[in-house]
């Protein structure tokens, strides 16, 4: 593969990197937007080569902080997260503890609406209009729009450093297929960041996977994270 930094529009294939190489090109500071569900489709060995390398000052955009011990979870552990953009905390005490200290910024969003925001930043959109927090808190500071007589918020898009994706396989053009619960936040990820790493469970022939299986396109990913070697480069 060409050993040069990897750029979308340019039609080469990504990259294979190793996990610890991967964790390097991240900086202190960075804003990350990592897939999951409850750490179903989460990149597992990313985020744990992230809190090894002791990363700090990250902002992550996610559906959720996990458990303490799983997924995004860990990144809150070890502190190395300044803000969290978040549909809900509620599985995580130790994001909520931080969070009352004042050690970390949650900004909790309607799940639908946050869904809509990455999808607005990937998809070069000026922003969402949701009714969602009319009334409430939420409302504060936002500019409202009335639309045939309904209010409506306007949500900004959201975008990203780094997206951290995973999934179930990639093809060695970069192309990525996903499984069930991971598909709720990857593919608009993966649309909405400068810099796309994916964590596949497989690598497999191009051609495997079936086009009408492919949910990411290769365009799109700029590294794919390999199998471990014994330097883990």
């Amino acid at each position: 593969m060409n050993t040069s930094a990897v750029r979308k529009a340019d039609g080469r294939l990504p990259k294979a990197v190793g996990v610890e190489r991967a964790a390097e090109m991240i900086p202190d500071g960075a804003v990350l937007m990592i897939g999951g569900f409850m750490g179903v489709g989460s990149p597992h060995r990313l985020i744990a080569e992230l809190v090894r390398q002791g990363r700090k000052d990250l902002t992550v955009i996610c559906n959720d902080t996990s458990r303490p011990d799983n997924g995004i979870g860990l990144l809150v552990v070890a502190r190395a997260l300044r803000k969290v953009v978040a549909s809900h905390i509620g599985t995580n005490p130790e994001t909520q503890k931080q969070m009352i200290a004042g050690d970390i910024e949650v900004e909790l969003v309607p799940q639908g609406t946050l869904a809509e925001q990455v999808r607005a930043g990937g998809y070069g959109l000026g922003g969402v209009l949701t009714p969602t927090g009319i009334g409430t808190p939420v409302e504060d500071g936002k500019q409202t729009i009335v639309v045939d007589g309904k209010t409506f918020l306007v949500e900004k898009p959201l975008r990203a450093d780094f997206a951290l994706v995973a999934a179930k396989r990639a093809d060695y053009r970069g192309n990525l297929e996903y499984e069930m619960t991971a598909r709720n936040f990857n593919p608009l990820m993966a649309m909405a960041a400068e810099t796309v790493i994916a964590e596949p469970v497989e690598i497999v022939p191009t051609g495997v996977i079936a086009p009408d299986h492919v949910v990411t396109p290769h365009v799109l990913v700029d590294y794919i994270i390999q199998r471990s070697r014994p330097n883990g480069r």
